[in-house]
């Protein structure tokens, strides 16, 4: 048996910078002038700041949602026995010989976890507060809000296991590198020249409501983001280009 996957997606929040960008020339690039300090962030009754000193809890949050990854043996009442297993949207359907050699050899996830850790780091150093709380449009996953420098990913998400922590992370690290690609960790983002390809999955996402009034931009920015969020090492990669580091 296959659970139904998070159908949420993530969000770019855009509106709150239409007055600044409005109101003044758009900065041509970070180097050109000293760094400006990224706001404060307010917290909500239900924000949870990610801080380093709480990423153990949150390492052990993911570990205990990788479980439910494992497949399992269920006795049959009267004699038999099934066997029940997760599966992401886009993948076929296991074999009875894959689904025991999963249960003997369990995915470990380390990789997740380790890009979770470096992406959380290089996004701090960026000057961003890494929140776990609900992301302000209903729906969504994660959320960046440039206006206030604040990441969000939905509590619920750190549940679904690793590797959905990592692409919804990932994801919103695009969305940080497109803001410095403007010139500022809170100017308006723009487009980094990455593919635009969206397949399966992450192209379902894009048709749903969250994304039904989006304007041509953010429609543009959400597509690279789900184009390449798969790739855990980009986020780290393009940060480090393109955002000025503490």
């Amino acid at each position: 048996m296959a659970s139904a996957p998070d159908r949420s997606g993530c969000l770019i929040r855009l509106l709150p910078l239409v007055l600044l960008l409005a109101g003044g020339a758009v900065l041509s690039r970070m180097a050109d002038g000293p760094k400006r300090p990224a706001p404060m962030a307010t917290l909500g009754p239900a924000d949870y700041l990610l801080t380093p000193e709480r990423e153990p809890g949150l390492m052990a949050q993911l570990g205990a949602g990788d479980q439910a990854w494992v497949p399992r043996a269920e006795p049959i009442p009267g004699g038999g026995t099934r066997y029940v297993y997760k599966k992401r949207p886009d993948e076929q359907p296991l074999s009875l010989e894959q689904i025991k050699a999963l249960m003997r050899h369990p995915p470990s996830f380390a990789a997740e976890r380790s890009a979770i850790r470096l992406l959380l780091s290089q996004i701090r150093q960026a000057g961003v507060t890494v929140l776990l709380g609900p992301p302000r449009k209903q729906g969504a996953a994660g959320e960046w809000d440039p206006a206030r420098a604040v990441l969000r990913i939905r509590s619920d998400i750190p549940a679904k296991g690793s590797r959905e922590f990592a692409r919804v992370l990932n994801h919103e690290a695009i969305h940080v590198a497109q803001s410095c690609r403007q010139g500022s960790l809170t100017a308006q983002p723009r487009q980094l020249g990455l593919s635009r390809r969206v397949q399966g999955a992450a192209l379902r996402h894009l048709q749903e409501p969250l994304y039904r009034n989006s304007t041509a931009l953010e429609r543009a920015l959400e597509e690279e983001a789900y184009a390449n969020q798969d790739n855990l090492q980009l986020g780290v990669q393009l940060i480090k280009a393109h955002c000025r580091l503490a």
